[in-house]
């Protein structure tokens, strides 16, 4: 009887699923975006930015280009799941001699955007209460960036504003008129603090690449990733500018019993809630009489 109290009140606990799939090189349209045709949420923005060239001659195919791949083509993650590690691996297939200068590989894997809200905290009459906001538009739930170098030297801010690959540049969008007059402080706390908690990741220099042709690398996935469709990008660069990325979509979904209880506490929530006061009328009982039991031995 405990050991069933003991599953049912794990089997609440929220996680998440991974998966992915094949991506495409750059596209020879701005507006045709980075990521292959695969179902995707409407709020996701294009890659590159729709307004901006894609290349400084979109119309001939990069002299180099991305060929790559991911480990796994979907990770089941349930409430046992404490993380996993993405392999990205691949090769720069060229027709031509190396061209010279250094050669560079950025790979980001992003999340699902989403509007949040980001308060400032202040003391009023002795207690803490939120007093100004903003409003953030899109803003991934997870974000990581690996590179084969520091990227602020491989990387040139026009080119970052087209791919938008820095973590300053991932929060997208600030919904409706803004009640302060400088945001920037907010955004850098709000990426600050996920930072901290992984969720926000940085990784200069685990990009290995091997005589300008191989590169790898693995990024790690926290245990409490949120459920949709995340994508993988690859960034192949010379002197700052990206010469050719690939794109690659990752599923996220819940599986088995944590699938179902996430599907019953949406689309039948009154049962739901009914079956969480039982099992916590069931363990409070369980755990008073065994302390009875322990107070009499």
């Amino acid at each position: 009887m405990r050991a069933l109290i003991l599953g049912l009140i794990l089997s609440l606990t929220p996680a998440a699923l991974m998966g992915q799939g094949a991506g495409s090189t750059m596209p020879a349209a701005p507006e045709a975006g980075l990521i292959p045709p695969v179902p995707a949420p409407e709020s996701w923005p294009l890659f590159p930015d729709p307004g901006l060239p894609t290349a400084p001659d979109a119309a001939e195919a990069p002299v180099e280009q991305v060929v790559a791949g991911l480990s796994n083509s979907a990770v089941a993650i349930t409430t046992s799941f404490d993380g996993s590690d993405i392999l990205i691996y691949g090769a720069v297939r060229r027709e031509t001699p190396i061209p010279n200068g250094p050669l560079d590989v950025i790979v980001t894997i992003e999340a699902p955007s989403q509007p949040l809200t980001i308060w400032q905290r202040a003391r009023r009459f002795g207690i803490w209460v939120n007093t100004e906001r903003v409003d953030v538009g899109a803003a991934p739930s997870f974000y990581a960036v690996a590179t084969t170098r520091p990227l602020a030297q491989i990387l040139s801010p026009d080119w970052d504003n087209r791919y938008r690959i820095s973590l300053p540049l991932v929060l997208r969008a600030f919904g409706g008129a803004q009640e302060v007059d400088d945001a920037r402080p907010y955004t850098e706390a709000l990426i600050r603090l996920r930072q901290q908690n992984g969720h926000y990741r940085l990784e200069e220099g685990s990009v290995t690449l091997v005589e300008d042709t191989l590169f790898r690398t693995d990024i790690r996935l926290p245990a409490n990733l949120v459920e949709g469709d995340y994508r993988a990008r690859i960034f192949l660069l010379r002197e700052g500018a990206v010469m050719d990325a690939y794109g690659a979509a990752i599923q996220v979904r819940k599986v088995g019993l944590e699938r179902w209880l996430y599907r019953l506490a949406f689309d039948q929530p009154l049962l739901y809630g009914l079956m969480s006061l039982a099992v916590a009328v069931a363990a409070g009982w369980g755990a008073s009489a065994a302390f009875r039991k322990l107070r009499r031995a």
